[in-house]
C-alpha cells in the first residue's frame, strides 16, 4: 500500500467517526454516517479520494466478508425453522418485484433482459441498515421481524445467481458448445475437490488450529479459507463474494464455527464500513442537485412499489393486514448487495452512465429514509388496518367463535409463545376460563384442535371485541411487538375500564408509558431477569430462602414506588 492510500484511508476514518457521531445525535443508523462520509470524501466534494478504484478493491472484500458471515449463519436448522417464510415469502418477493418492473421497462421501451436486471435491483433490500435498527428497536423476535429476516436470508441467498445471470442478460456470456464444457469440467473439477476437503479435511484442520489455542492462528486460518475460496471463484470467472459464501457454507459445518465468525466480525464491520463509505463516493452531487425533482419522484415511487410488491408476499402466508405492512415499509428500502449488481451491469452495457448515477442517488437516499419509514410503519399500519378491516384478521375458526360466546369473566391471552403457553396451562389446570389470540397461523394450525385458539391482530377493535374483551377479567398480552403492546393496551382500555391489563416489555423504560396507556402490571424482562440472577447469586452463597425474598420484595417495592 503506497503512502497516498494509507493517507486517504486515516482521512476517511477521522472524517466518519465524526459523521457518524453526528447521525447517532440525529437518530441515524451508522451505515448512513458512512454513506455520507463517502459523500464528503468524493470527487463531487471535498475530493479526499480521487482514485475510487483503489477504495473498490478495499471495499470488495467487505462484500466478500459481509457474505462469508451470510453464509456462516446460513445453517440447515435455520433455514429448516424459517422454510415457509424464506421461501415462499421470499419467493413471492423477489418474483413480483421483478415482474412488475420489467413491464414498466417494457412500457417504456426498453428490452426484458434490462427490465429483469432493473428488477433484480429493487428487489434487494439492506440487511445492514434493516437488521441494526431492528435490534435497536427490540422487533427482531417480533412477527414482523421474523417475516423480514425470512425474506432478506432468501434475497442474500439469491444475490450470488443475479450475479452469475448478468452476463447472461447482457449478451456477453460466450456459450459454444466447446467452452461450455471447459468451463463446467473445470468449475465441476474445482467444486468437487472444496467438496471434497470439506468431508475429510476441514475438521481436521479446524482441530489442529484450536489445539494451538492461539487466537492469531484462527484468524488467519479464518482469512485463509474465506479469501482462498473468493480467489478460487475469481479464476474461474465468478466472483469474488460467491466464492466467499460458500466458504461460509463449508464452515458453517465445523463445530468451531462459533470461534470462528467472532474472530472475523470486527474486520468484516471495518471493510463493510469503508464498502458504504464507497458507495457514497460514487454519489454525484452535482448530478443529484440538478436532478433532485427527478430523484425525489423516483424516490417516492420506488418505496411506493416495493411496499405494495412486498405486501403479497406476507398476507399469503395468512399473517395480519397490520404484520404485511410494517414488513414492506421495513423492506422499501435499496440493499448494499444491488451496489455490486449494479457495478456488474454498468460493466456489462446493462446500464449507462446515467442510468447507474440515477440509481446509486435513489438508492442512497432510500438508505437515508429507512430509520423514518421504521418509526411511521406501525402508526400507518394501525391507520390502514382500522379502514380496511381485512376478512382474515376478523374471522376467526367457528369453534373458537362458539367457545368465546360462552364465556364470561375470562382471561385473554395475547400471544402463545413459551409464556402463552404456560399461562394457558396453569389457567387449565386452576379451571380458569380462558381464550388465546396469535398471529402466527402456523402455531394456530398445530394447536386448533387442543386450544382454544384464534388467529388475528389484537390491535384491532373487531377482534378484541370477537374475544369478548367487554366481559373477560384479566388480559395478558405477550408479545415481542413495543409498539403493539401499546395498541392493544388503549385499545383494550377504551372497550373495557374495568378489565385488569398485564403486559410483557423488554426494557424498563417502557414501563412507565405503558402505565399511562391503561396498563395495570407492566412486567419489564430486563428487571425479572436481574431479580433472578440476583436470587441465583444469593443461593450460591447459602442466604438463606426467606432473606432472599425479602430481598426481592423491597427491590420490587421500590421499583414500583419509583414509577408510580
Amino acid at each position: 500500500m503506497h503512502a497516498t492510500l494509507l493517507d486517504q484511508i486515516v482521512i476517511i476514518f477521522l472524517l466518519s467517526i465524526f459523521v457518524t457521531i453526528v447521525c447517532n445525535r440525529l437518530k441515524l443508523p451508522a451505515t448512513v454516517g458512512f454513506l455520507l462520509t463517502g459523500v464528503l470524501c468524493g470527487p463531487s466534494m471535498l475530493g479526499v479520494v480521487t482514485n475510487l478504484n483503489d477504495i473498490n478493491h478495499v471495499a470488495e472484500i467487505g462484500v466478500a466478508m459481509l457474505l462469508f458471515t451470510i453464509g456462516m449463519e446460513l445453517s440447515g436448522e435455520a433455514l429448516n425453522r424459517l422454510k415457509k417464510p424464506v421461501f415462499l415469502g421470499g419467493s413471492l418477493q423477489l418474483a413480483l418485484t421483478v415482474l412488475a418492473v420489467m413491464g414498466i421497462a417494457i412500457a417504456g421501451g426498453s428490452t426484458y433482459q434490462k427490465g429483469i436486471f432493473w428488477g433484480c435491483l429493487a428487489a434487494l433490500s439492506s440487511s445492514a441498515i434493516v437488521l441494526r435498527i431492528m435490534q435497536e428497536r427490540a422487533m427482531t423476535n417480533s412477527p414482523a421481524g421474523r417475516l423480514t429476516l425470512a425474506i432478506l436470508v432468501f434475497q442474500d441467498i439469491m444475490v450470488a445467481p443475479m450475479l452469475l445471470c448478468v452476463p447472461l442478460l447482457a449478451g456477453t456470456l460466450e456459450l459454444s458448445l466447446t467452452n461450455s464444457l471447459l468451463s463446467i469440467g473445470r468449475i465441476t473439477l474445482v467444486m468437487g475437490g472444496v467438496l471434497l476437503f470439506a468431508r475429510f479435511g476441514l475438521n481436521r484442520l479446524m482441530e489442529a488450529v484450536m489445539r494451538t489455542r492461539t487466537r492469531e492462528i484462527l484468524l488467519l486460518t479464518t482469512l485463509g479459507l474465506s479469501m482462498g475460496m473468493a480467489m478460487l471463484s475469481n479464476v474461474l470467472g465468478l466472483s469474488l463474494s460467491l466464492g466467499a459464501f460458500l466458504a461460509g457454507l463449508l464452515l458453517a459445518r465445523s463445530q468451531y464455527s462459533m470461534s470462528v465468525i467472532s474472530g472475523i466480525l470486527p474486520y468484516r464491520d471495518v471493510f463493510m464500513s469503508l464498502f458504504f463509505i464507497s458507495v457514497g463516493m460514487m454519489l454525484n452531487v452535482n448530478y443529484f442537485l440538478d436532478h433532485f425533482v427527478f430523484i425525489l419522484c423516483i424516490t417516492v415511487l420506488f418505496i411506493a412499489l416495493k411496499t405494495l410488491l412486498t405486501l403479497p408476499a406476507v398476507l399469503i402466508q395468512k399473517y395480519p393486514l397490520r404484520t404485511g405492512i410494517v414488513t414492506s415499509f421495513i423492506l422499501a428500502q435499496a440493499g448494499e448487495f444491488a451496489f455490486v449488481l449494479a457495478a456488474a451491469g454498468l460493466e456489462n452495457g446493462l446500464l449507462d452512465i446515467n442510468n447507474y448515477q440515477a440509481f446509486l442517488n435513489v438508492s442512497v437516499l432510500s438508505m437515508m429514509l429507512a430509520p423514518a419509514m421504521f418509526a411511521a410503519a406501525p402508526k400507518i399500519a394501525d391507520s390502514a388496518a382500522k379502514h380496511l378491516r381485512a376478512k382474515h384478521q376478523a374471522d376467526p375458526e367457528d369453534t373458537a367463535q362458539e367457545h368465546v360466546r360462552s364465556l364470561t369473566d375470562h382471561l385473554i391471552i395475547v400471544g402463545f409463545g413459551v409464556s402463552g403457553k404456560h399461562l394457558a396451562h396453569t389457567a387449565k389446570e386452576s379451571g380458569i376460563p380462558y381464550t388465546i389470540l396469535e398471529m402466527n397461523p402456523e402455531t394456530v394450525a398445530r394447536y386448533k384442535n387442543r386450544e382454544p385458539i384464534s388467529h388475528g391482530d389484537a390491535t384491532q377493535h373487531v377482534v378484541l371485541e370477537h374475544l369478548g374483551i367487554e366481559k373477560a377479567r384479566v388480559l395478558a398480552i405477550i408479545i415481542s411487538d413495543p409498539s403493539a403492546v401499546r395498541a392493544i393496551t388503549v385499545e383494550a382500555r377504551h372497550m373495557n375500564p374495568n378489565v385488569f391489563i398485564i403486559a410483557r416489555t423488554r426494557f424498563l423504560s417502557e414501563v412507565a408509558p405503558l402505565q399511562e396507556l391503561g396498563a395495570d402490571e407492566v412486567i419489564a424482562e430486563e428487571f425479572e431477569t436481574s431479580i433472578e440472577v440476583l436470587t441465583r447469586a444469593l443461593t450460591q452463597y447459602l442466604v438463606p430462602v426467606q432473606e432472599i425474598d425479602a430481598f426481592a420484595a423491597h427491590i420490587r417495592q421500590g421499583n414500583s414506588r419509583m414509577f408510580h
